[in-house]
């Protein structure tokens, strides 16, 4: 039986394996025609360093950022995951040029976003394609990611500084949500090594973000600054949510997916149950639209919530979709469908497939040729800097083709991953 069920006047249904098998082989088949035709674009900027394609311009046109940006990774890591189900040469040797083009960055230590930009791109190359250098190349990016351990505070300090939205205050010591989604690399790392510093490492960043980062409510602080001196946490605030007590729908996502891996790398329940809590926030949140795609901040012009008085969330009167925290969350839930049993999995596994068909359908998913040639349309990237809205993302075409790739594991009665 086809069990049907409305999703913001786009109607999906539950159907046949044979069905939804169907439904991945079309979206990836799209994928391939779109990022054949990005890569004919030519590289940007100042000597042409803009080669990773990363949004659109306000103008409408593509935008590239070079291999620094944290962005980086994500493109070649689509290729990956394209080429890969396509068993496409082509887009396998595109994949590999991409790939290789982000080797400078192993030794990068300016931010924790080496995680994003190595782990997306060499670390699939890994799974896909292994050559015995790349397991080098990550693993010197594990220690480079390292260097940004404080021992005092037991976590990796994400950025060098930021400045509160509140005034001119600037904060030495943040940490990010975002950070959680670089724990896996260190993981890799010391099971390739059999050195368990960088488990350590990333075992404590997940404790530590655990116990001061993440609510009771199961929503989470976008940054939680700590003292250097001390190591104690001093207080919670956000960069890219609507204000410091809201929920941040990628950050949301970032906390659920990473969580998720990092119950899988060490079996600890403690893990488990916050990936349990904060998707279900996500899921069984009152504003989350119908069609399970967020806005990209759940309490976005709410009473009781009040951005910075430097933020742009002050002039923004409209609210706008996140289609990169989905399909992050998507994603996670896959993952995450499988740690538990029962009720719990089949909302979770439910959750994520009404997500997918509805980032696969014409309310999300681009025109051929369109769009800056990136898959989704709808990402929000940061409203209080005033940059990035609604606008496609690298990031939401990863995280999207990889749930995508994981669900068709899946329906063949594999494990996700």
């Amino acid at each position: 039986m086809i069990v049907a069920f409305c999703l913001s006047g786009v109607m999906a249904s539950a159907q046949t394996p044979d069905a939804e098998k169907a439904f991945v082989k079309e979206n990836m088949t799209f994928a391939a025609e779109q990022y054949q035709l990005m890569l004919k674009t030519p590289p940007q900027g100042k000597e042409g360093k803009g080669v990773m394609p990363h949004s659109l311009r306000k103008d409408g046109t593509p935008s590239k950022g070079s291999i620094y940006l944290w962005t980086a990774g994500f493109f070649p890591g689509s290729l990956w995951y394209i080429s890969e189900y396509l068993d496409d040469s082509a887009l396998q040797d595109s994949a590999l040029v991409y790939t290789q083009k982000m080797e400078p960055i192993k030794s990068f230590t300016d931010n924790h976003d080496i995680g994003f930009m190595m782990y997306c791109s060499y670390g699939n190359a890994n799974r896909f394609e292994p050559q015995p250098e790349y397991k080098d190349i990550l693993v010197e990016s594990a220690c480079s990611l390292c260097t940004r351990f404080r021992p005092k505070a037991g976590v990796i300090q994400s950025w060098n500084g930021f400045r509160s939205w509140h005034g001119d205050k600037v904060y030495d010591f943040p940490v990010i949500i975002d950070n959680m989604m670089n724990l896996e690399l260190l993981f890799y790392a010391s099971k390739v090594t059999g050195d368990d510093s960088f488990k350590d490492v990333a075992i404590s960043h997940a404790e530590h973000t655990m116990q001061n980062q993440v609510r009771d409510d199961y929503s989470c602080f976008h940054i939680v600054y700590y003292d250097k001196e001390t190591g104690k946490p001093i207080k919670g605030e956000t960069s890219q949510g609507y204000s410091d007590n809201s929920a941040w729908s990628r950050g949301q996502a970032w906390g659920i997916y990473g969580f998720t891996m990092c119950y899988r790398e060490t079996g600890d329940k403690r893990f488990l149950k916050t990936a349990q809590g904060m998707a279900d926030f996500y899921l069984d949140h009152p504003n989350l639209p119908s069609d399970k795609v967020a806005w990209w901040d759940f309490n976005a012009n709410q009473p009781g919530y009040v951005p910075g008085v430097r933020s742009n969330a002050n002039k923004v009167v409209l609210n706008y979709r996140d289609a990169s925290a989905a399909a992050c969350t998507a994603s996670a839930l896959l993952e995450l469908s499988t740690y538990v049993k029962g009720d719990k999995s089949r909302k979770y596994l439910e959750g994520a497939k009404a997500i997918l068909h509805t980032l696969g359908s014409g309310k999300y998913r681009a025109e051929l040729g369109k769009n800056g040639n990136f898959i989704l349309m709808h990402s929000t990237g940061a409203i209080p800097q005033n940059s990035e809205i609604d606008v496609p993302l690298t990031y939401a075409d990863y995280y999207f083709l990889e749930a995508l790739y994981r669900y068709d594991r899946m329906l063949d009665g594999k494990k996700p991953l």
